[in-house]
C-alpha cells in the first residue's frame, strides 16, 4: 500500500554559486521526515530505475529555464505523487537503494552521524530495556536486536511493530505514530519534539484472534499478555465486571494463557483509541472517543445534551477515506516538525443504501488511516487463505506486486493540503482487493 508521504511546504534557499534551489519538505505520517533537493531525487529515482526498470511511477522532469510559481507548484505535487507511488512495490521498500538514500535523508535532516548508542525502549507492562544500536539503524533492524534481546522468535518480527508513544498526565498513553520499517527510530525520536515521547514496542494488528499465531513462543505471549493488562488498566480495553473479576483472578495465578482466552470476549480488546477528539455527529464539535479494530470504527460520542451514543462503522461498508491538513505551516526558520495539530480524517460510508461522509477531527489522524489500512490489509490476507483463487503473487524483482489475482474492493485514501480540491473516487465497497489512489 501507499504510505502517508506529504510534502505540504518548501522552501528557496541559496546555493554557493550565488542561485537559489528548492529544499522540500517531506513529512511520513504527519512528523517531519527530512528536507531534499529535487536534483537528490532525481540522482535517487536513476539509481533505482537501474535496479527496477521502467515498473517506477513518472518522476517529474528538469527544467533547464527557471520555472513559474504554478510550475513549481506542479512539482511540488509531482514528487508528492512520485513518493507515495514508489512505496507501493514491497520489493522496492525493501532493497538497499530506497532504504540507504532515505537512511541519509533522515541523517543528514537531522544532522546526525552514525555513531553508537543506547535506546530505550518502553515496554507495554511500563518497563523499558536498553538497545544497544547505532544511530543509523533502521526500525526493522532495532526490532531485530530487540527482539534478540527479549528472545522473541524471529518469524513472528512481522506481528509487533515501533511506535513513538506519549506518556500523558496521570499515565495516560497516546500512540503518536507507527515507525516505518526504514525509519531511524534515533533520529525519530530526537526530531519529534514532543514532550515525553518514546519509542515502544507494540503488537501490530488489528485482528484480535491472530494472538494464536504467538502462542507458541513465550517472548511473544509475555508482550501481548502485558499489552493486555495495559489496555485493561488504561480503559482501552472495557470488560464487564465479571470479566474484570476472572482476569484478576487469572493475574494473581499468572495464567497468561486462560487471561489471553478471555480477552478475546472482553469488549475492545486488542483495538488502538486514539485521545479525545471531537467529530461532526450528530453536529460539529462533538466530542468523541475513537477505538479501531476487528474491522470496524468504534465512537464514543457525548451529545450536545451530554448524553453519550456507540456508533459503530463496519470496515465493510466504508467507501475510501481521506486525512486532510486544515492550517498552515509556519516556514520562518524551516517548517513545524509536525502536521498533528489540525488534522481531520473523513470516511464514506454507507448505510440503508446511502452514503455519507463520517468527519473526525483527531491529531492522530494518520495513525487512525493506518490502522485502516492495517485492517483492510488483515481481511485481504485471511480471504486469500479461505479462497485459493485469492492468492497473493509474490513479485519478481523490477515487477509490482498484485496484491490479489482477483479485484473486487477499490480503496481510496488520500492526504489533501486545505487548499487543494477534494477528490472523489467511484469506487466499490465490497471487501476483496485493495486498490489506492492518493495515498
Amino acid at each position: 500500500m501507499k504510505m502517508h508521504f506529504c510534502i505540504p511546504v518548501s522552501q528557496q534557499r541559496p546555493d554557493a554559486l550565488g542561485g537559489r534551489y528548492t529544499l522540500y519538505s517531506v513529512y511520513l505520517d504527519g512528523f517531519l521526515f527530512g528536507r531534499v533537493r529535487y536534483s537528490q531525487l532525481r540522482r535517487w529515482n536513476g539509481q533505482l530505475r537501474r535496479v527496477f526498470g521502467n515498473c517506477l511511477p513518472p518522476f517529474p522532469p528538469k527544467y533547464y529555464l527557471a520555472m513559474t510559481t504554478s510550475m513549481a507548484e506542479e512539482r511540488r505535487d509531482q514528487l508528492e505523487q512520485y513518493l507515495q507511488n514508489v512505496t507501493v512495490d514491497p520489493n522496492m521498500l525493501k532493497s538497499d537503494v530506497f532504504v540507504d538514500f532515505l537512511k541519509l535523508v533522515q541523517l543528514d535532516t537531522f544532522s546526525i552521524t552514525t555513531q553508537r548508542a543506547s535506546l530505550d525502549l518502553f515496554l507495554p507492562d511500563g518497563r523499558s530495556i536498553q538497545a544497544e544500536i547505532l544511530t543509523s539503524d533502521t526500525a526493522e533492524r532495532v526490532l531485530e536486536v530487540v527482539s534478540h534481546k527479549i528472545g522473541l522468535c524471529r518469524e513472528l518480527l512481522g506481528y509487533f511493530g515501533l511506535f513513538l508513544i506519549r506518556i500523558c498526565q496521570e499515565g495516560k498513553l497516546s500512540v503518536m505514530k507507527k515507525l516505518a520499517d526504514f525509519e531511524l527510530p534515533y533520529a525519530s525520536l530526537r526530531s519529534s519534539q514532543v514532550e515525553n515521547c518514546k519509542v515502544g514496542l507494540r503488537k501490530w494488528y488489528m485482528d484480535p484472534s491472530l494472538d494464536l499465531m504467538l502462542m507458541d513462543c513465550r517472548a511473544a505471549v509475555n508482550l501481548i499478555y502485558m499489552q493486555a493488562i495495559q489496555d485493561i488498566e488504561k480503559e482501552w480495553a472495557k470488560p464487564t465486571q465479571v470479566q474484570r473479576q476472572t482476569l484478576e483472578a487469572l493475574q494473581k495465578e499468572d495464567n497468561q494463557t486462560k487471561f489471553l482466552e478471555l480477552t478475546q470476549e472482553v469488549r475492545h480488546y486488542g483495538y488502538v483509541q486514539l485521545d479525545p477528539c471531537t467529530c461532526d455527529y450528530p453536529e460539529p464539535g462533538c466530542r468523541a472517543v475513537i477505538s479501531v479494530g476487528k474491522n470496524e470504527i468504534s465512537c464514543c460520542i457525548t451529545l450536545p445534551d451530554n448524553r453519550t451514543e456507540d456508533v459503530v462503522f463496519q470496515m465493510d461498508r466504508v467507501k475510501c477515506w481521506q486525512v486532510t491538513f486544515l492550517g498552515t505551516l509556519l516556514d520562518m526558520d524551516g517548517p513545524q516538525r509536525t502536521l498533528n495539530q489540525n488534522l481531520e480524517l473523513r470516511f464514506q460510508y454507507s448505510e440503508d443504501s446511502c452514503w455519507f461522509w463520517f468527519v473526525i477531527y483527531t491529531k492522530q489522524a494518520f495513525l487512525l488511516s493506518s490502522c485502516l489500512k492495517q485492517m483492510i490489509s488483515e481481511k485481504m490476507v485471511k480471504q486469500a487463505a479461505e479462497n485459493p483463487e485469492m492468492q497473493i503473487e509474490v513479485p519478481k524483482q523490477g515487477k509490482s506486486k498484485k496484491y490479489h489475482i482477483q479485484q473486487s474492493q477499490k480503496d481510496y485514501s488520500s492526504f489533501l493540503p486545505r487548499k487543494c480540491k477534494i477528490k472523489t473516487a467511484e469506487v466499490d465497497c465490497d471487501l476483496g482487493t485493495l486498490k489506492e489512489e492518493g495515498l
